[in-house]
């Protein structure tokens, strides 16, 4: 079976790479300014053209490659160790959304394409069999918005993950919004996974210290789209608030079961409209949105002044034409995936993973990109590029994201309980 590949340089750039003798900037050995510098840097990435993945990874993807794009029209991007531009290559395979087709791809990528540069594909799932794999070739991670803190140790020296914050730290904002508001009795359903977990527990966790356990508390599969009995035993429960974390494929059928079974809380809340908003309203419909919450997440977080690349307003007028219902979160993830690549290629010292990698955490706390501020903690995770709490609130033309809490961040207030 041939496997789809997207590339923005030919297959004869490659060859005569090969043919030059240099190695990649991988495990076994690396390029150096003394040895010269390479013709091309080779990208290598999965996306997701099919499944349940394919509506957050191919927006991802298409932002990396507008990066690429960007750079390769100004000649390339600078990579100091060179003193000097070079073209960028993308090696891109479709992974159609399934693990075990990641894993044989991904390994691909590393032993036999070449690649100077490890990306991989959107979200917690399809990024874990990278995580080994990075590892054990000693290639550099560019982990884009995979958030699982377990994807994290302190032995591993070879992720970092650029888009998102870890996932544990997402939620915080959201539970001492519910300690604020008084809300007492609170429903959380949420994924079996990394992702979903973490920021679950982070919930419960918090809403502990304020007195208050949930009155339901249940993992569902990932693959969970039939939501009717189980918002049956939440109601049971008689919520105030119910918390839904999944993803776009999850948040989309329970949303539509919150409104097709006609039931009300004062609160309800799903992790993703805030990154696929259109996406999502036009499943959910402007009714069955209306006063939920979610993330705060950029381009309706706006961060103009930066230190790469470019801020939100200009990113919306050209990659959006100027409308920010053109632009998603993972299309500025993708851009922004770019950016932290340029920034480890500009400020490394040697074209080596480890030396791409001090780069990065030389920048730490003393960067900003369109998604935010960029700090990791000691073990490559994200701890900046904070997500506030989020609500839609109808408008004459449909929903509008305002971001409700923390009040130093809020743009409007929130309307609890809905009506």
């Amino acid at each position: 079976m041939l496997i789809p590949r997207t590339r923005t340089v030919g297959l004869a750039a490659l060859s005569a790479l090969l043919a030059s003798g240099l190695a990649a900037c991988g495990a076994s050995s690396s390029t150096t300014a003394s040895s010269g510098a390479p013709k091309n840097i080779v990208i290598g990435t999965l996306y997701s053209g099919s499944g349940s993945f394919a509506n957050s990874s191919l927006p991802e993807f298409q932002g990396l490659k507008f990066w690429i794009k960007e750079e390769n029209a100004a000649g390339g991007v600078y990579v100091k160790a060179f003193n000097k531009k070079i073209p960028i290559k993308l090696v891109a395979l479709n992974d159609q959304s399934s693990t075990t087709t990641a894993t044989t791809l991904y390994e691909q990528l590393v032993t036999q394409d070449n690649i100077n540069i490890f990306v991989p594909d959107f979200g917690s799932v399809l990024t874990l069999p990278a995580v080994t794999i990075a590892e054990e070739h000693h290639m550099l991670l560019f982990d884009q918005t995979a958030t699982g803190a377990p994807l994290f140790t302190p032995g591993n020296k070879y992720i970092v993950l650029c888009d998102l914050p870890l996932s544990v730290i997402w939620p915080d904002p959201l539970a001492h919004f519910i300690l604020a508001k008084h809300i007492a009795r609170v429903a959380i359903i949420y994924g079996a996974n990394d992702f979903d977990a973490t920021q679950a527990a982070t919930v419960k966790s918090v809403l502990a210290q304020g007195g208050i356990t949930p009155v339901y508390y249940q993992a569902v599969p990932t693959t969970t789209t039939s939501y009717g009995t189980l918002l049956h035993d939440i109601a049971a429960t008689n919520p105030q608030a119910v918390i839904e974390l999944g993803y776009a494929s999850n948040d989309i059928p329970f949303l539509q079961a919150v409104h097709q079974g006609g039931y009300h809380f004062g609160m309800v809340m799903t992790a993703f409209p805030g990154q696929q908003f259109s996406l999502i309203e036009g499943a959910v419909g402007k009714a069955g949105l209306s006063y939920t919450y979610t993330y705060g997440v950029p381009p309706y977080i706006k961060f103009n002044t930066v230190s790469e690349g470019l801020g939100t307003n200009a990113f919306i007028s050209k990659f959006g034409g100027g409308n920010i219902a053109n632009v998603s979160f993972e299309n500025v993830a993708g851009y922004n995936t770019g950016l932290i690549i340029q920034a480890a290629l500009a400020h490394a010292t040697k074209f080596t993973q480890l030396s791409m990698r001090a780069a990065l955490f030389g920048l730490s706390g003393h960067f900003t990109t369109l998604d935010g501020a960029f700090q990791l903690n000691s073990e490559g995770g994200q701890v900046g590029e904070l997500l506030p709490l989020a609500q839609m609130l109808p408008t004459s033309s449909g929903n509008a994201i305002k971001i409700v809490y923390p009040p130093a961040s809020a743009d409007h207030s929130a309307v609890y309980p809905a009506p």
